[in-house]
């Protein structure tokens, strides 16, 4: 079946699917060691998921929620794996 736009998987939850579209446009990362996500701390990446999330939010979620839950869960990521050594990180 030839499809013209990829699918993303399901998420079960808003803040779940946040974290996916975060991941997709690059804004965060994955501590290789623990798994917490990590801020990368790069301004266009953030931009470019807020805009994805403006453009494809979920079902029975306006556009400004998708943002909104976007933006608080940037905010709680830090950009340090709580596990790893200061060195680490």
């Amino acid at each position: 079946m030839l499809m013209t736009k990829e699918r993303r998987p399901a998420i079960r939850t808003l803040r779940g699917w946040a974290i996916s579209v975060l991941n997709e446009a690059g804004a965060i990362r994955e501590c290789e060691e623990h798994g917490w996500a990590r801020d990368r701390a790069d301004p266009h990446a953030r931009d470019r998921a807020i805009d994805l999330a403006r453009q494809d939010p979920p079902t029975g979620i306006s556009a400004e929620g998708a943002v909104a839950e976007v933006r608080d869960v940037l905010d709680s990521i830090g950009d340090t794996c709580p596990e790893c050594r200061p060195d680490e990180g």
